[in-house]
């Protein structure tokens, strides 16, 4: 018996794939006209056969837990996201717009700081950022890009609108997934393939590799490239040995490298040092280089700044990047896309609230119930307050934190976070979702894949969809319905195919 999508509660939230119970967005149609003819049994054997085909591909992440690192396969969910090509279209453009901005401003802040001398950016804001590099004023980067890779978090709130969460400019993870996902979902739904135009995702690595060799310092010939890990025990180490197979560079540790006299950068090989002209770094700023930063890194290669400001290496991301990487500043990127573009932000800021500033903190110390308070500079889902589903001791203890150092702190409305079918071991039920899309910069070319990775928080009713936090994720398509292939038509080319 095939399940009942009439009886699909979408709830309150705006889901990705119904309008209504029964009733699909365009984009999805076919997807769901097909999950219509499948049973429980059926859908249960699909979910059955992507886990098998991520333990077979040796998909993990890892996650820390009581002093522990433990490797876990890859959480996934078989029904896909669906968005119409026209509004991804839209949303690269806002996209590509934003990272432009935010690289502007990072030069800016580098430099003579303008932004801040025409108080569009509070000077408090940068004296007291916790990614705020010394090091780094003065310094001007290959093209004058300091974020070559940006992870942009998008929700989609209770009336449709896509919202950008927050960006991620200093290490933003999560692509292989993006890719992997793919790979998976091809195996679990390949007829889907032949009668939906679903774009692909898989030129990402020669689109990373592209933007990694144009930052050379050795125009002309062919680049050395390589991908800087912290090692094995990193949560995102599958990413690094994936990106780097893929791209065929070396994957290689703070140990393998080493700064010459002559302020390059060299890889140790068994044919002795081999010059290295752009690395990839998946190491935080702190740990990058023990003569500039902290003394005590295992992690970096000493002489590395050296080298980068002498314009012996390229480093992508740049040293500094994150600065912007900062949920304070995120709150300013509206009025840095029209102070250096002098344009209108195509895609809208979750409205929020800094607590540096009075009016702003009072509101939210009196109305912690309601919002989501975040600090400035965690990651992952860490150290957030979800007002409405929080303790009074929470509340309290937030309270006094903000009291403390309001600076660190911001909030915002809980947003009703869009939703998507998932398949649970109570049946098909709608999880909340977030999408991110990557954003390649090399001077005057933007790529941005074309969707993302979406995550799902598979707890029902949760709205954190952190993989460390139990969420997981979802295969992104991005359909032309311009190019549609009807099943009659796809007969009839298969027909003369085989004529």
């Amino acid at each position: 018996m095939a399940f009942e999508w009439s009886q699909y509660k979408c709830g309150e939230a705006f889901d990705e794939l119904l309008a209504a119970p029964g009733r699909p967005r365009p984009a999805a149609r076919k997807l769901l006209n097909y999950l219509q003819s499948l049973t429980p049994k059926d859908l249960a054997d699909r979910r059955l056969a992507a886990d098998l085909a991520i333990k077979v591909m040796g998909i993990t992440f890892t996650v820390y837990s009581e002093g522990k690192t433990l490797d876990r396969a890859w959480p996934f969910d078989i029904i896909p996201r669906v968005i119409e090509r026209r509004e991804w279209e839209q949303t690269e453009r806002g996209l590509k717009q934003r990272v432009n901005a935010l690289n502007q401003f990072i030069q800016d802040i580098y430099g003579d700081q303008k932004i801040v001398k025409d108080k569009v950016v509070p000077a408090q804001v940068l004296t007291e950022s916790a990614n705020f590099r010394p090091q780094c004023v003065g310094v001007q980067p290959k093209y004058g890009v300091w974020a070559h890779i940006c992870g942009s978090d998008l929700v989609r709130d209770g009336d449709g609108t896509l919202y950008v969460l927050e960006d991620n400019l200093r290490v933003p993870s999560g692509v292989s997934y993006m890719l992997e996902n793919r790979m998976v979902i091809k195996r679990v739904w390949p007829e889907l393939f032949q009668i939906t135009n679903i774009l692909p995702v898989d030129d990402y690595p020669a689109q990373l590799y592209d933007t990694l060799a144009a930052l050379s310092p050795r125009p002309g010939d062919q680049p050395t490239v390589v991908l800087l890990t912290p090692g094995i025990y990193n949560s995102a180490y599958f990413e690094h040995a994936y990106l780097a197979q893929q791209m065929g560079v070396e994957l290689v540790e703070g140990t393998d490298l080493l700064v010459g006299d002559d302020d390059c950068v060299y890889m140790r090989t068994i044919y002795g040092p081999k010059r290295v002209d752009v690395i990839y770094r998946r190491i935080d700023d702190m740990f990058l280089d023990p003569e500039t930063f902290r003394a005590d890194s295992v992690l970096g290669v000493k002489g590395l700044m050296r080298a980068w400001i002498r314009g012996k290496v390229g480093l992508a991301n740049a040293p500094g990047a994150g600065v912007a990487d900062d949920k304070v500043i995120y709150a300013y990127v509206p009025a840095m896309i029209k102070y250096y573009l002098g344009e209108d932000p195509i895609l809208p800021n979750v409205p929020s609230f800094l607590c540096l500033d009075e009016l702003h903190r009072k509101h939210v110390l009196a109305n912690l119930d309601k919002l989501v308070v975040k600090p400035a500079n965690e990651s992952g889902g860490y150290g957030m307050l979800i007002g409405p589903r929080s303790s009074r001791e929470e509340r309290e203890r937030f309270a006094r934190l903000i009291e403390k150092n309001p600076r660190n702190y911001m909030a915002q409305p809980t947003l009703s976070l869009s939703t998507g079918p998932t398949i649970t071991d109570e049946g098909v039920e709608p999880r909340h979702l977030d999408l991110r899309p990557f954003i390649l910069s090399r001077g005057e070319s933007t790529y941005v894949t074309t969707g993302g990775l979406t995550r799902v928080a598979l707890v029902k009713n949760s709205l954190v969809v952190n993989s460390s936090q139990g969420g997981g994720s979802k295969d992104t398509w991005v359909v032309d319905l311009d190019e549609e292939v009807t099943p009659g038509q796809l007969q009839e080319q298969l027909q003369e195919q085989n004529q």
